[in-house]
């Protein structure tokens, strides 16, 4: 049957659209919609709240709790501190992740903190790597290996840490992900890509089993020689083999002329940077990962407490502009990551809660919610629930509607619009 409607403001006649004309249109819309939907299938849950790094020749089953027993005896010798920052509530809670889970992503690396070492060397701190990688307990959801870049220099004793990384595995160890650095062209993701095939045939391992993450410390990464974005294109040419983006804070300021002394995460390069990637990966479930910060908690009490309050806020920054993730560079830093990660989403719950309530409820408010609105104050609150910030009991205490299931379905946008 054809359409009819008559244009406002006129006394004409009627404008129809033919049957073929609508099909067409609806045809082809669909075709959009389906596009639009493998390439942007979601956010994908459970991206850990930092990836920790350490040398591939230290790799140790029990550093967790060796960088745990650390970072608790550092936050007794500032427990002042740390109570001034976040709250005695959320210090508590630091106490208890710190003993009990203290890393959640762990990278054990074998390029720029690793170095040159010989083959032989090499090898065998690779296969020790991956022994233990498979040994690492349970709490650690996410673990692999930083190996050296896909450029002509590098690329075969890339290749070669990976594959003795995995015999010493026995596999693929549950969770693991490989980090590739130094990206600069588009083709190094598809060659990652094929490379992730040619081991997985070679040493007969399930399709499909091996992930990796895309390091951008490049401009060329962010802004190619034509004026495009890479960074979009890389993520479409890992064939969804890749996990995230992490930014690499002191190459990349380095290779845009930052002095020394000036490179830092709240760089406006690095706002940059971060800003384009984080557009590129968005509902891609491609996860950003912020980058690091050289500055330790060591030395003497003046530089110990400067150095907390500066991770301490700089994390506090990413978590505001929606970088969920970081790398931390030392026991030290957990502290201050588990502080900062934990003050941000209880403070967030405060906000959100009630108004999920009210949209639940129907109630409104000063805030007319929407869907997409609902969707990301339920994303929040689950990420705090994800990462131990607080308890279901705490968000229900607050809006009793709100139980994980119906935050799950607010996120995945299936309870009905209001």
């Amino acid at each position: 049957m054809a359409r009819r409607f008559r244009p406002r403001g006129t006394g004409g006649p009627s404008v129809t659209l033919s049957p073929e004309t609508v099909n067409g249109i609806e045809s082809r819309l669909q075709a959009v919609d389906s596009e639009l939907l493998r390439l942007y299938p979601g956010d994908r849950p459970g991206q850990p709240v930092h990836t920790a790094y350490v040398c591939g020749a230290n790799a140790s089953a029990d550093l967790p709790a060796q960088w745990g027993a650390a970072a608790v005896e550092l936050a007794h010798s500032q427990h002042d501190l740390l109570i001034g920052l976040a709250g005695a509530d959320v210090v508590d809670r630091v106490f208890t992740t710190l003993r009990e889970r203290p890393i959640q992503d762990l990278r054990f690396d074998f390029e720029d903190g690793y170095g040159s070492r010989g083959d032989e060397i090499e090898d065998r701190d690779a296969l020790h790597a991956g022994a233990v990688l498979k040994a690492l307990p349970s709490e650690v959801s996410s673990r692999g290996i930083r190996m050296k870049g896909l450029t002509t220099p590098e690329w075969a004793r890339a290749v070669r840490t990976l594959e003795k990384v995995l015999e010493g595995a026995g596999g693929v160890p549950g969770g693991f992900v490989f980090t590739v650095p130094k990206i600069r062209h588009v083709e190094q993701a598809a060659l990652a890509v094929d490379l992730c095939e040619a081991i997985e045939s070679a040493h007969e391992l399930a399709a499909g089993s091996l992930r990796f993450e895309l390091q951008i410390e490049s401009p060329q990464a962010i802004i190619a020689a034509d004026g495009t974005a890479p960074v979009a294109r890389l993520i479409q040419r890992s064939a969804g083999r890749c996990t995230g983006l992490h930014y690499g804070t002191y190459d990349y300021s380095a290779a845009c002329g930052i002095a020394p002394s000036f490179q830092s995460l709240e760089h406006p390069v690095a706002d940059h940077a971060k800003a384009v990637m984080q557009a590129a990966a968005a509902a891609t479930g491609v996860w950003v990962c912020d980058g690091s910060t050289q500055v330790l908690p060591l030395g003497a009490d003046a530089e110990v407490r400067a150095a907390l309050s500066r991770h301490f806020r700089l994390v506090t920054r990413s978590l505001e502009r929606g970088y969920y993730q970081g790398w931390d560079m030392g026991a030290g830093h957990l502290v201050t990551r588990w502080l900062a990660t934990f003050a941000f989403f209880r403070a967030g719950l405060g906000i959100a809660a009630p108004r999920i309530g009210r949209y639940l409820d129907r109630q409104g408010g000063a805030v007319m919610d929407e869907p997409a609105t609902a969707q990301a104050l339920a994303t929040v609150v689950l990420r705090g629930l994800e990462c131990g910030a607080f308890d279901p009991a705490e968000v229900t205490a607050i809006s009793p509607e709100a139980t994980v299931e119906v935050l799950r379905q607010l996120r995945e946008r299936t309870v009905p619009a209001l």
